[in-house]
């Protein structure tokens, strides 16, 4: 049985916030400036890793930094070091599949460090990095976003211009609670397309109000509506289509973070862990009717499982994620399985022991089971006395330093 365990960086669970600025309309000129002079920089230093062949972060530094210095007005030094790490890390993952130099949009958001940006907590301002100079700008955002900033080590910040207004998105480190032993069991999530998530308490997710029926319908209309804005091809149709861009993927992200919410939630609550299936790489696994694929494959399986997992470390559950093979087609009571035990899509009738019940719920329990009986491998002893998880994390060499 594969068990794959959330993991996390050991200093603490990084998060974002984010903070609206309040510039003067000079201040927002500088703004502009900076983000057009660390973009174009940062498309120059891109075409020069593309033609060279060169992508990583120190070599790019020795090809490019002196040649956009000197090629991009007003660029600092900072400026320029992060622009490099940027184009390094916009090649690390898709240099493969990508057939041409990477380009960075003119008014796209741009990087700031400690280096660039300075935060005066008590005054809720910050200075940040423009060519003509620093600006300072007061700040302003949800009361625990800004309770956040004054209390937690910041890192790296995202300068984004986005309808007329200006956020800066920061990454923060939250302290890492520990997690507590499942005592409950554990609670397991089955995810769907007919349901979206269906939990091993018979919980069918998101709900009654804006349910599933409700979220397909609504998101074959807008698939229909694309479609006939597409084929019409109109500037009043592209206007159309701009405004529309980003509907679905924010009603989904909603809908995932209210599922992932109300799972941790109720495990917190009832002192269980979560276990849910690692649907990692189903689109290639699994066959659809063509009519389907476009549903399979634009589903957001992926980000409910993050969204639950980076919620469950906050609140210290344990989380496991584990083999999805025949869940809906195991009975949980007598272990039998067999395709016969699924006469309809959402139906499950036991041949053997006759447990009849909704397949959804039914993969959920057996969810639930596989759940404990990773956590147990995981936390398996050891004769240094050591968990597993914690003997196989502590037992690796310390990364060099560069010493002889």
């Amino acid at each position: 049985m594969a068990i794959r365990r959330s993991t996390t960086k050991r200093h603490g669970l990084p998060t974002i916030v984010q903070l609206r600025l309040t510039p003067t309309p000079a201040q927002a000129e500088a703004l502009a400036a900076a983000v057009q002079v660390c973009n174009q920089a940062a498309t120059l230093v891109s075409r020069l890793a593309w033609q060279h062949r060169v992508f990583t972060v120190l070599e790019l530094h020795r090809l490019a930094y002196y040649e956009v210095r000197g090629q991009v007005a007003g660029l600092g030094a900072q400026a320029a070091v992060r622009a490099i790490a940027r184009v390094a890390g916009a090649y690390a993952n898709r240099r493969a599949s990508k057939k041409r130099a990477h380009i960075f949009r003119p008014h796209g958001a741009v990087p700031y460090d400690a280096r660039l940006m300075s935060f005066n907590r008590d005054a809720r301002t910050v200075s940040l990095w423009t060519p003509t100079g620093r600006v300072t700008l007061p700040y302003t955002g949800r009361p625990e976003d800004l309770k956040a900033i004054d209390t937690l080590p910041l890192g790296e910040a995202d300068l984004i211009y986005r309808r007329g207004m200006w956020l800066l998105q920061i990454a923060l480190t939250l302290p890492k609670p520990v997690v507590r032993e499942p005592v409950g069991g554990f609670l397991g999530v089955d995810q769907g397309v007919a349901n979206l998530a269906v939990t091993s308490d018979r919980a069918v997710l998101p709900g009654p109000v804006g349910g599933n029926g409700h979220v397909r319908t609504l998101r074959e209309r807008r698939h229909r509506q694309r479609r006939r804005l597409q084929k019409k091809g109109t500037s009043a149709a592209r206007r159309v289509l701009r405004r529309l861009s980003g509907r679905e993927h924010r009603m989904m992200t909603d809908l995932n973070h209210q599922i992932s919410k109300y799972v941790v939630r109720e495990a917190e609550r009832t002192g269980r862990g979560l276990a849910l299936e690692d649907l990692q790489g189903i689109r290639s696994r699994v066959r659809a009717h063509r009519l389907q694929r476009r549903t399979l494959h634009s589903w957001a399986f992926a980000q409910q499982i993050t969204f639950t997992r980076y919620k469950a470390a906050r609140a210290g559950v344990a989380f496991v994620l584990v083999d999805p093979a025949y869940t809906s087609q195991i009975c949980p009571d007598c272990g039998y399985a067999s395709r016969a035990t699924r006469p309809a899509r959402g139906r499950f009738v036991c041949t053997r022991c006759g447990l009849a019940g909704h397949a959804d719920h039914i993969a959920a329990r057996n969810i639930a089971t596989r759940g404990i009986a990773g956590w147990a491998v995981i936390n398996q002893p050891h004769a240094t006395g050591l968990p597993s998880a914690r003997r196989d994390r502590e037992s690796k060499p310390p990364a060099s330093t560069g010493g002889s």
